[in-house]
């Protein structure tokens, strides 16, 4: 996997963290750069542990489904992005912007923005990915995009949170295409 690849997949997956980072500058009334900072980092955090976690799964079920591995990438990229997508276009839900940093709230919106870098974790397992160079990078792609989310928030509003998390859910399925076609051979 190139650093094209890997940077559009962190940028995929940090989509939904920089929806809800959108979300948390909204409901900031003062926005300091401490404010940002701590979101990013358990986004970021989170967007690097899961993958890692994922991983590790995949790599120990591995024999077990190498013949499928490429319909599985496929797939847990094309439902992730599919779900960002549906997610984006449904109705928002009220009373999400909440301005609290505290570590229960952090917890749940990390994990919940995180889950579907588990799913990417596993498919990393079968594209021979240096786990530890990518995880890093994901987590740094998604601090970085988390602290200008909570700026972004704060200072413009939702109006980009659900073009973001649209974008994010094609470049996982364009991603997960491309991953089937080149083990088919179609693509070279």
């Amino acid at each position: 996997m190139g650093l094209i690849e890997l940077f559009l997949i962190a940028v995929g997956l940090s989509m939904d963290a920089f929806a809800v980072s959108v979300c948390k500058g909204l409901a900031m009334e003062k926005c300091s750069f401490k404010k940002a900072g701590i979101v990013g980092l358990w986004f970021g955090t989170f967007q690097a542990g899961m993958p890692l976690i994922g991983y590790f799964l995949g790599v120990r079920f591995q024999s077990l489904i190498t013949s499928v591995d490429h319909w599985i990438a496929f797939f847990l990229l094309v439902f992730i992005g599919g779900n960002m997508i549906r997610e984006a276009l449904s109705a928002p839900e009220d009373g999400e912007e909440n301005e609290s940093l505290d570590v229960k709230t952090m917890f749940a919106l990390a994990v919940a923005t995180s889950i579907d870098a588990l799913a990417v974790g596993i498919t990393f397992a079968f594209l021979k990915v240096n786990i530890v160079w990518a995880v890093s990078f994901i987590g740094a792609v998604t601090f970085l995009i988390s602290v200008v989310g909570v700026k972004v928030g704060n200072r413009f509003g939702a109006k980009y949170k659900n073009r973001a998390e649209i974008a994010g859910g094609v470049i996982l399925i364009l991603i997960g295409t491309k991953i089937l076609l080149e083990h088919l051979g179609i693509l070279a």
